[in-house]
């Protein structure tokens, strides 16, 4: 919509909408880091803590630069939230590395998970969408043990011929 707006809105009427536009965003901003106060204040930590994890608040919270976790921890509660998915197959995910600059979070898959082609359904199914969820500024998750099952398998090498040894017979000379 923001868009098609700009693309056939006049210049100046592009920049007013911006400009409104702007303005709105910071007055929610304004109005959750002036939520966070209260409750911070009424040391109501069960509520904040509830109100910081709810999916939609935490997007929020991550928009207006004001969620109380960092990014690697955030990351970290996402990954805790699928661990027992993964435990029941066998499996768990390491944290690698988290990159804020370039929005990429590294993980290992272990356990049975690693190498497992049904891991993938797992991972795009459990891990990712935890992250993404956790953390929506993340672009890319790099994942190693991470078997693509739509990939295609290597034929098999053929039966292989028995070898056999020999002399190999001298020329005799003249």
């Amino acid at each position: 919509m923001v868009s098609e707006l700009r693309s056939s809105a006049q210049p100046a009427t592009w920049a007013l909408a911006e400009e409104a536009l702007g303005l709105v965003a910071k007055l929610y901003g304004g109005a959750l880091d002036r939520i966070l106060e209260i409750l911070v204040n009424a040391e109501a930590t069960p509520l904040l803590a509830e109100i910081v994890h709810d999916e939609l608040v935490s997007s929020l919270l991550v928009l207006h630069g004001l969620h109380p976790d960092d990014l690697p921890t955030r990351v970290e509660h996402a990954l805790d939230s699928v661990r027992p998915y993964l435990e029941s197959h066998g499996g768990d995910v390491e944290l690698i590395a988290v990159i804020p600059s370039e929005g990429i979070v590294k993980v290992r898959l272990l356990g049975s998970c690693d190498g497992c082609p049904s891991s993938s359904v797992t991972l795009k199914l459990s891990v990712e969408q935890a992250i993404h969820e956790a953390a929506p500024e993340i672009i890319d998750i790099q994942v190693e043990g991470y078997v693509d099952p739509t990939a295609p398998v290597a034929a098999p090498l053929p039966a292989s011929a028995p070898i056999q040894l020999s002399v190999k017979p001298v020329a005799a000379t003249r």
